[in-house]
């Protein structure tokens, strides 16, 4: 029997974040291992664990498992959550890959100047309220089902709701001109495993902190300054 998959991270969201949010979806109990010093980082990197020397990496099924969307796909695959035939399997990427896009201007918040985060605050209202929930909030009218896909819960539920919460974090009133948005969070959170990942004390990550952005930094030894979008 094959034990919990195992998750090599920062103690924070970062790209793991939607790693977490899928597999709490599928009701699969995981564990984790915080990078906290460059040595364990080297350590991986010395042990031929990270492919192309980055994270998140995740041991899965006898995998060590590199590259976010690849991960994210098998999840999705092996617990039935990446549609039934290939033509829903292509709308169910496409919809992840606008959702990815929109929480790309989220990612790198917490590495912003004070400055630069205002700016990148007001891109975010931006794109989100002209670009990507329009579509979305389209997408659920004409059709007129509960969830995106074949009207059945799928991975491009999860990764919707998860960038709705990161994008109300930075503007809570986000959905106020969205109503089948504010129909469709309410549904998906009331989703038992949803809702389990969403109560206190799960393996959900908190907005990212001084803290989390100083061991980022350290352990990748980021030196630079990054810039707003």
């Amino acid at each position: 029997m094959a034990g919990k998959p195992k998750l090599y991270y920062f103690d924070g969201r970062g790209k793991m974040e939607s790693i977490r949010w899928l597999l709490a979806a599928a009701g699969v109990e995981f564990e984790e291992e915080f990078l906290e010093t460059r040595e364990q980082y080297e350590k991986l990197l010395k042990g031929g664990s990270l492919l192309f020397q980055q994270v998140p990496m995740v041991e899965i099924d006898g995998m060590k498992m590199v590259q976010t969307r690849a991960i994210l796909s098998y999840i999705a695959a092996k617990h039935n959550l990446y549609g039934k035939d290939l033509k829903e399997r292509a709308l169910i990427d496409m919809y992840v890959g606008g959702t990815d896009d929109l929480m790309g201007f989220i990612l790198m918040f917490p590495f912003l100047s004070a400055e630069d985060k205002e700016k990148q605050r007001a891109v975010i209202v931006q794109k989100a309220t002209s670009r990507y929930f329009p579509a979305y909030e389209k997408v659920l009218k004409d059709h007129g089902q509960d969830f995106l896909v074949g009207n059945n819960f799928s991975w491009a539920d999860v990764h919707l709701l998860e960038a709705i919460l990161m994008v109300e974090e930075k503007k809570s009133d986000m959905l106020s001109g969205f109503p089948q948005l504010q129909a469709f969070k309410a549904r998906i959170s009331s989703i038992p495993t949803i809702k389990k990942f969403l109560e206190p004390g799960s393996q959900r990550k908190p907005v990212p902190d001084d803290k989390y952005v100083e061991t980022v930094r350290r352990v990748l030894r980021m030196y630079y300054d990054i810039k707003a979008n």
